[in-house]
């Protein structure tokens, strides 16, 4: 895809996604339905407006996060999932969101205030040139954001870069069963809505290994179908798409 491309897929999302964080759209650019993966608990946990309903899963419920350790969130958005990763942490860790938007920076930022979160820091930033130290980050996680990336070689390239030894990823993300037709990978409505540039399993393996990472699973969610069916009703996207979680660890050196 040609880099003027990847700038028109990039406007769109950061636009789409302005919009979201300003409150003039209600929902997410894929309208998903709110929550979807958090309990109750969890939802009432976290300031009101961290819950912006963008997720297509529950990615720290996966990561096993330990005290005392450094979480990244790509696309951070209005900062549910680094909230919950912060109770995990503890005061004596640290929960990193990165966000491209900075409409959703600014709302994550005054959630975290809000919530009295002293352990989490928003950052303004693109996912495929993180602005984070090498070697300094335990754990990866992502909520439907990946697949919005038109570069995703770059996204664990430089989540590679960031992990410590041993660090590991924790991603829910949309992925595709079979290709999808031309005009949907050209619509970048679509791509803002979390369909047009999501990989299938085979590509992301590929692209995972090549990174460096090992023990790399990835794995339709459980109701997986049921979440594109919410997305555009009455669509046949259900048919290419599906939620799934991604795992992968990078070596011990």
């Amino acid at each position: 895809m040609p880099t003027t491309n990847h700038d028109n897929i990039k406007r769109t999302v950061r636009e789409t996604y302005g919009k979201i964080a300003s409150a003039e759209m209600s929902g997410c650019g894929c309208s998903c339905s709110p929550s979807w993966g958090y309990s109750q608990v969890e939802r009432d946990s976290v300031p009101r407006g961290a819950d912006l309903g963008l997720g297509s899963g529950n990615p720290q419920a996966m990561a096993n996060i330990q005290p005392g350790e450094t979480v990244i969130d790509l696309g951070s958005g209005g900062g549910i999932d680094c909230f919950l990763a912060a109770e995990a942490v503890g005061d004596d860790g640290l929960v990193i969101g990165i966000d491209m938007t900075p409409e959703m920076v600014s709302r994550a930022r005054a959630n975290a205030e809000e919530g009295g979160y002293s352990s989490v820091d928003f950052r303004l930033g693109e996912i495929e040139n993180l602005p984070v130290a090498d070697n300094s980050v335990d754990v990866i996680m992502s909520n439907c954001v990946i697949n919005l990336s038109p570069d995703k070689a770059s996204v664990y390239g430089e989540a590679f870069r960031v992990l410590k030894p041993g660090g590991r990823m924790a991603i829910s993300d949309v992925v595709t069963t079979i290709e999808l037709p031309d005009e949907v990978r050209g619509d970048l409505e679509q791509y803002a809505a979390c369909i047009s540039g999501a990989a299938s399993i085979p590509e992301l393996e590929d692209i995972l290994t090549k990174a460096g990472f090992e023990n790399v699973r990835i794995q339709p969610s459980s109701g997986a179908g049921e979440i594109p069916d919410t997305w555009n009703p009455g669509s046949d996207i259900s048919d290419y798409t599906v939620s799934a979680t991604i795992e992968a660890v990078k070596p011990v050196e």
